[in-house]
């Protein structure tokens, strides 16, 4: 028994030799190009792999939603948006996992990301009318509802007389038109609409020509 204790305690003290040898020497007998090497190839290594696993859980996740809505599990609606979600998440936590490789705090990323978010929600809120009308300039051009010379008026609703004239200019935040006169010319003031209120009124148009006197005047 005392010769198996000895034993043991001879080799426990070996193996613990070994490992504190193994750990002081095995860096240092690297040759140096090795050593330098290494702090490049091993952060690469890590980076490949976590866009390896985001690419291969995005591909995985989109069979998976495809697979759903071909059985009619979800409808269409809800595949495309699903999808959408799945790439954004996965693509955010790959981020997120890439800047923490290259050093960047979690803390600062969030810190910086709710902030950010924070100043965007505010911005957008306190623009919105500008962009809106941004918006429907895009609209106006692509949909055409009217054109440049044509005459137009804008309706309260299907029967009271609104605003008439002249399409002269279509900027990013007006449409101007030049006032019709009762007596049907088009030589009034200009006025300038914005161009989001023509996606929430009527819309009369009359294309190259004239409004009718009798229109004109509102009867």
């Amino acid at each position: 028994m005392r010769g198996r204790d000895l034993s043991r305690t001879t080799y426990s003290a070996i193996m613990r030799d070994f490992v504190f040898a193994h750990d002081r020497v095995m860096p240092e007998s690297f040759p140096s190009w090795v050593q330098q090497s290494m702090h490049i190839i091993v952060p690469t290594g890590r980076l490949l792999l976590i866009i390896g696993g985001a690419w291969l859980s995005r591909r995985l996740l989109r069979s998976l939603v495809d697979h759903l809505g071909a059985r009619s599990i979800l409808p269409p609606e809800l595949v495309a948006g699903l999808r959408r979600t799945a790439s954004f998440l996965i693509t955010t936590a790959a981020l997120l996992l890439i800047l923490e490789q290259l050093g960047v705090s979690a803390t600062v990323i969030w810190t910086a990301l709710t902030g950010f978010t924070a100043v965007a929600a505010i911005a957008f809120f306190a623009a919105w009318s500008v962009l809106s009308n941004i918006f429907c300039t895009f609209l106006i051009i692509t949909s055409r509802p009217f054109r440049i010379n044509d005459y137009i008026e804008l309706l309260e609703n299907g029967e009271k007389p609104g605003l008439r004239g002249q399409v002269i200019d279509v900027n990013l935040i007006y449409t101007t038109l030049r006032e019709i006169a009762p007596q049907g010319d088009s030589g009034g003031a200009l006025l300038q609409i914005p161009n989001s209120l023509f996606f929430q009124r009527v819309v009369r148009r009359w294309r190259g020509l004239p409004v009718p006197a009798q229109q004109a005047s509102g009867s």
